[in-house]
């Protein structure tokens, strides 16, 4: 039908108005729509209406696919890019080639930023951090988290990651989405999708940002980072505030109380049932499902947020700034009391890691930020019994270079992005704990072993999580649009316990 069609003609104004070539066309949409507001009203149903023993199949036929080994996901973004040579790989051969120029048979004609093409030479900058092995694994960290040190049999290091990506806005939207331009959906929504939710009372995806003392005026964020991208909208990221209320109107309005709030979300659930029966269009029952946990929300934010019963030996793990709302300590306790509550994604983004220059100073006040935060959530969740089924990923958008941006100096340096690798490190969830996978040369500029993609860390994150990557897919523009696209990813299977 078009808009010269006697079908479209013969319909009254409103309706003709109404109904955009957006929604028709989404129309075949709408059943997954109203899939996922039953879960919504019915705590017994999820996006697909299996049963919560079998573990909610989402719009995934078959599901799982694989042995379920994580059921949540907690993703701790250092935003900004984290230089993997002055945490996690050592180069001590470098010492004797400090301010020395970078070999041309190590760049090989390597694209660089604007930042730094206009340098006449490539000093070499070795970190001035010590390293020291700790464990049984005797994994390699930088004096600079001691904490990480306590618990590093737990955790599994990928030192071979890689992105196609060189400046911050297009890497941390692929790191999200699987693509470098906005729109798509981020993988929180993709797993809310999947998956549904096994918590009626919280959103399904959360996000939490906070900034760093490293560098506070660092890369901002971008609320399209957790956004649902062509996916019914009920399934993007919810953002808690770093400031104020953590969510905005939990409270009702003067006069309005919670019973009278929901004879109003009976009322208006009515009228937008009767739309969408009219219309077909999916985002009307996205926007009663929206209104619906809305109305939740005003009951459990307060419970959730409330710290005030935890025990002190607890605020105590997680350091001083924990009962300060919006820091990343504060967001690592949440973190555990969403996993406690069966939220399916949680994302902290912490600001302050994009250090082009003065990077001894700021990365200092970065790891204060995060090392006895990141490592207290480890050990909270591995104590409570939750870090076996909980998936810790922690890591930027990619690496740093190990030549120096600017002046070198014996105390200074600043380095530039670098997409060729880096480290991430995952814990819990399936992962072998306590090795290391991957290998870089000695100036920690190429991988030299077992390189890992993007997608290939999507994909070990669905496998983790029962989803072959190849089957979480939604159709968009005539294609099969999934988180890990047509590149072939595949799941690392060497770090999977």
């Amino acid at each position: 039908m078009n808009c010269n069609d006697h079908q479209f003609l013969g319909l009254d104004a409103a309706t003709r108005k109404a109904l955009t070539r957006r929604t028709f066309l989404s129309r075949s949409a709408a059943g997954l729509g109203l899939a996922a507001l039953g879960s919504l009203l019915d705590e017994n149903l999820f996006a697909a209406g299996a049963p919560k023993a079998g573990g909610p199949a989402g719009a995934l036929a078959g599901y799982p696919h694989f042995p379920i080994k994580a059921r949540r996901v907690i993703y701790l973004f250092q935003s900004g890019a984290p230089s993997q040579m002055d945490l996690f790989d050592p180069k001590p051969q470098l010492a004797g080639k400090r301010s020395e120029e970078l070999p041309d048979s190590i760049r090989k004609g390597q694209r660089l930023t604007t930042m730094t093409s206009g340098q006449k030479n490539f000093p070499v900058a070795p970190s001035i951090f010590k390293f020291a092995q700790h464990g049984k694994s005797g994994a390699w960290l930088s004096e600079l988290m001691p904490h990480l040190a306590t618990t590093v049999d737990d955790l599994c290091f990928i030192k071979s990651m890689h992105t196609e990506a060189i400046n911050h806005d297009p890497a941390i939207t692929f790191f999200q989405t699987g693509r470098q331009l906005a729109g798509f959906p981020s993988m929180g929504s993709w797993l809310s999708y999947g998956l549904g939710s096994e918590c009626k009372d919280l959103p399904a995806y959360v996000v939490l940002t906070s900034f760093g003392t490293g560098r506070k005026d660092d890369q901002p964020l971008y609320d399209r980072l957790w956004s649902s991208g062509f996916l019914p909208t009920q399934h993007q990221g919810v953002k808690f505030r770093n400031t104020g209320d953590p969510v905005l109107y939990l409270s009702n309005p003067p006069g309005v109380d919670r019973a009278t709030r929901r004879e109003t979300l009976d009322e208006l659930a009515a009228l937008n049932r009767n739309r969408h029966a009219a219309m077909g269009d999916p985002e009307i029952t996205a926007r009663i499902a929206q209104y619906e946990m809305a109305f939740r929300m005003q009951a459990s934010v307060p419970d959730l947020t409330d710290i005030s019963k935890e025990p002190a030996s607890v605020l105590e793990m997680y350091g001083p700034e924990v009962k300060t709302p919006g820091t990343y300590a504060a967001n690592c306790l949440l973190a555990r009391r969403l996993a406690e509550r069966d939220v399916r994604f949680v994302q902290l983004f912490h600001m302050g890691w994009d250090h082009h220059g003065g990077l001894p100073k700021a990365i200092k006040g970065q790891c204060n930020d995060t090392d006895q935060p990141t490592t207290a959530l480890i050990k909270d969740l591995k104590q409570r019994g939750l870090l076996d089924d909980t998936l810790i990923i922690w890591g930027g958008e990619f690496g740093r270079t190990i030549y120096s941006q600017g002046t070198l100096t014996a105390e200074n340096y600043g380095r530039d992005h670098h997409p060729r690798c880096f480290t991430v490190f995952l814990a819990g969830g399936g992962i072998k704990p306590g090795v290391s996978l991957g290998e870089t040369d000695d100036y920690s500029y190429n991988i030299v072993s077992n390189p890992v993609s993007i997608y290939d860390l999507h994909a070990t994150m669905l496998r983790l999580l029962g989803i072959d990557h190849n089957r979480l897919t939604y159709k968009f523009q005539g294609l099969d649009a999934r988180l890990t696209g047509v590149e072939g990813a595949k799941p690392v299977t060497e770090i999977i316990a």
